[in-house]
């Protein structure tokens, strides 16, 4: 796709220098990640386009302008382009979520809204792509392939198939098919999965892939598949396999996982880089005020040893390739006037961001006004939970059995979200389970209309102590999760999430230590960055006071425990799941 200029004939003028441009750029060192130059230069902008790079004689204003910025001699560099990220993972709406990423230098994602797909359907994702436009900043839209994650293991809100995928083509902004995370049936052909991507490849959509391990024979089956991308790179062998067989690597640095310094660790001994992109993924509010963005993705390539002017080429013009995108991500005459002005390539910190020619942000600060808009989304609460009751928690066992032999999920690091499936014979008191060492009862409540479902289980090394801990965050079925020792806590969580819509809630002997409330479809504040800021580190803290202190971001603990596609074994609100096998596994272990 090409972005399009709203008026060519006038382009070509200011160009030609035969009208004045609406920006003159001056004094500043181009960075061309084209060439991997750096050199003077002086940059006209016409309509939001760059009309025409001068380097031969920079210092000579031939031609006026109605706006001229004095570089200072400072990095001019193409505004940064994230290749995969899901704006509801910051728990923003789009507007709010702009304000936050903007003064760090962001100027375009590209978005997976298939959180808000899964809670709403089809609704759900034109209420983020239509509550994008008008932004200073580009929110394209990836369709989500895979709602729900794994058929038949989960149940949740929408169900995705080729009709939806043909219907969500349609939106302005769409340009792909978000994440093909069920990786095992497009290596088998599934019929669903292979309707989905025809349909997808039918309107000229980029595949955006999904395969953590995924590797040999069955890493080729995928690609010929048609998802060519993928953000799920963990380790460095698994790295420079991907990328020897073509896949483009979108280098992930989330709240929760960094897999930057092992990606470049893989491939840095390559000759070229123009299949290696960054993104965010899940960068929660916090994180982006303290730490920034896709900017401090670069820094941790640079950090890793990856020479500056090719990690910001990563973050702008290869991003911008993969979806297809052919002028954006350059400073050259014909692309999109997204660009930023920094004072060293190393630190990426911009004193100036320009979206379309206009200044955006400066020093840190938002300068673009952002209309409050209201949608009747915002208002409507979708957790639509039965009458609860502290026996929908318990778990009884069958009169006169002093020990039970029971299948649970482990977790056996932190920093982790994968698990072992793991069989334990725990002793039975008055007909119930009692827990054994680090042991907690696990509930996910099924929490769309009509659906009433409640599966209860066990989990080892999740990290609490005491206490019980809920969250309707909870990827990618969003039902309501909650990790308890005693089922009368557990259900003051729930209700105490029912009532406001969703969110996060701690509680500790019967109290509440603090709800994160999240309204917006069970995952999204309608506060912005600075206030939910606090919100979150108040909800992090109430964590803490139930015992998980040792990884640095509790928040992001119980998000992953219901999604079946990472390995090996989940809860979803059918049970206890299998992953490698997509099976379910009953609670009581032959």
């Amino acid at each position: 796709m090409k972005i399009c200029s709203r008026n060519k004939k006038n382009l070509l003028k200011a160009a030609l220098g035969e009208i004045e441009s609406d920006l003159l750029i001056k004094n500043i060192q181009l960075v061309n990640v084209i060439t991997g130059e750096v050199y003077p230069a002086s940059v006209y902008v016409y309509d939001g386009m760059i009309a025409h790079v001068e380097w031969r004689h920079p210092d000579e204003e031939t031609v006026k302008a109605h706006e001229v910025i004095d570089g200072k001699g400072r990095f001019l560099i193409p505004g940064l382009v994230d290749s995969h990220v899901h704006i509801e993972s910051s728990m923003m709406t789009p507007g709010n979520f702009a304000k936050a990423v903007i003064p760090h230098g962001t100027t375009t994602v590209i978005t997976d809204p298939h959180e808000m797909g899964n809670v709403y359907g089809v609704e759900g994702v034109r209420y983020m792509h239509d509550a994008g436009n008008g932004l200073p900043m580009c929110q394209y839209i990836d369709i989500p392939s895979c709602v729900p994650s794994v058929p038949g293991l989960e149940n949740t809100g929408a169900d995705f198939g080729a009709l939806e995928i043909e219907e969500l083509a349609g939106l302005e902004r769409v340009i792909g098919l978000a994440e093909v995370m069920s990786y095992i049936d497009v290596i088998h052909g599934e019929d669903r999965m292979m309707d989905i991507i025809d349909v997808a490849e039918s309107h000229g959509l980029y595949l955006q892939g999904h395969a953590p391990s995924v590797t040999g024979r069955e890493l080729s089956a995928y690609l010929c598949a048609g998802p060519n991308t993928c953000h799920e790179t963990r380790e460095a062998g698994e790295a420079i396999e991907k990328y020897r067989s073509g896949m483009r690597l979108d280098a992930r640095d989330s709240s929760i996982t960094k897999n930057v310094k092992e990606v470049w660790k893989g491939v840095k001994n390559c000759k070229f880089f123009d299949n290696l992109s960054f993104c965010t993924d899940d960068r929660e509010a916090d994180d982006i005020l303290n730490n920034g963005q896709l900017d401090e993705v670069v820094r941790s390539a640079i950090e890793a040893g990856m020479e500056p002017i090719a990690a910001i080429k990563s973050a702008t013009w290869n991003s911008a390739r993969e979806a297809g995108i052919t002028n954006l991500g350059a400073i050259a005459p014909g692309y999109a006037a997204d660009m930023l002005i920094v004072d060293d390539l190393r630190t990426l910190h911009p004193s100036h961001v320009f979206y379309r020619g206009e200044l955006v942000a400066r020093n840190g600060k938002i300068t673009a006004a952002i209309e409050k808009k209201e949608y009747p989304l915002e208002k409507r609460n979708s957790v639509a939970v039965k009458e609860l009751s502290e026996d929908d928690f318990t778990i009884k066992v069958q009169s006169g059995r002093d020990t039970v032999k029971v299948n649970l999920m482990c977790y056996y690091d932190l920093n982790l979200s994968t698990t072992k499936l793991e069989t334990r014979v725990l002793p039975v008191v008055a007909g119930k389970l009692k827990l054994d060492k680090d042991l907690k009862f696990v509930a996910v409540v099924n929490r769309y209309e009509g659906n009433n479902n409640i599966a209860l289980g066990l989990v080892s090394g999740f990290g609490t102590k005491q206490g019980a801990l809920a969250s309707t965050v909870s990827h990618d079925s969003h039902n309501l999760t909650i990790v308890y020792d005693k089922p009368e806590d557990a259900l003051v969580v729930a209700n105490a999430l029912k009532a406001c819509g969703g969110g996060m809630c701690a509680a500790l002997e019967g109290k509440i230590l603090h709800t994160l409330e999240l309204p917006l479809g069970g995952l999204i504040s309608l506060k912005p960055a600075e206030e939910l800021a606090i919100d979150i580190t108040q909800m992090k803290d109430a964590i803490r006071q139930l015992g998980l202190i040792e990884m640095e971001n509790p928040l992001l603990r119980i998000v992953t425990l219901a999604l079946p596609v990472v390995p090996e074994a989940k809860m979803t609100d059918l049970g206890l799941v299998k992953v490698s096998t997509k099976e379910l596994i009953p609670l009581f272990a032959q």
